[in-house]
């Protein structure tokens, strides 16, 4: 490679680091080119899945200030450059390994935090975006309702106890 090309490709990979809100690191030694392909139709638009030049990417993320992948460089690399919903991402490389164990994941950084394949597979546990922000606005609404009807049952209480002690006043007075 060029001088050149390297600077490219290394100005590439740090705005890639800066544009996305994680990246992970995977081993793809024995894996074919129709296998990457359909790695990369899962991950869908949500990640950009590249394979790497080691020392380019060292220097891209140091330059980008992660510092956290300099360890996990060494052998076959490929990075999934996440810019959208990061539990997707992970469910989608989590899946595609168990069923493809030559791709292995090696960690990455996420949101500035490093992060080991069991933290990666843990995130990967968890239920979307869109899952989650659809079970928080369900406990909303249905403690809204709940509230409503306390509120609702105080008036009502109320008259039926007037009601009562009306009832029972008049018994008493017969």
């Amino acid at each position: 490679m060029a001088k050149a090309e390297k600077a490219t490709a290394v100005a590439e990979l740090k705005s890639s680091f800066e544009g996305s809100s994680a990246a992970v690191l995977t081993e793809y030694r024995g894996l074919t080119v129709a296998q990457l392909k359909q790695l990369r139709v899962s991950l869908g638009e949500n990640a950009k899945f590249a394979v790497v030049k080691n020392t380019l990417t060292k220097i891209a993320a140091n330059e980008a200030g992660i510092s956290e992948l300099d360890d996990l460089l060494a052998g076959p690399s490929a990075i999934a450059f996440v810019k959208g919903d990061v539990v997707e991402a992970a469910k989608s490389l989590r899946d595609f390994a168990k069923a493809n164990p030559l791709l292995v994941i090696k960690g990455g950084v996420v949101d500035g935090k490093s992060m080991n394949p069991a933290e990666i597979s843990k995130l990967a546990d968890l239920e979307s975006r869109e899952v989650l922000l659809a079970k928080l606005a369900g406990a909303l609404k249905a403690k809204q309702g709940h509230a409503a009807a306390v509120f609702n049952a105080l008036p009502t209480n109320m008259a039926q106890l007037a009601e009562a002690l009306r009832a029972k006043r008049e018994e008493a007075g017969e």
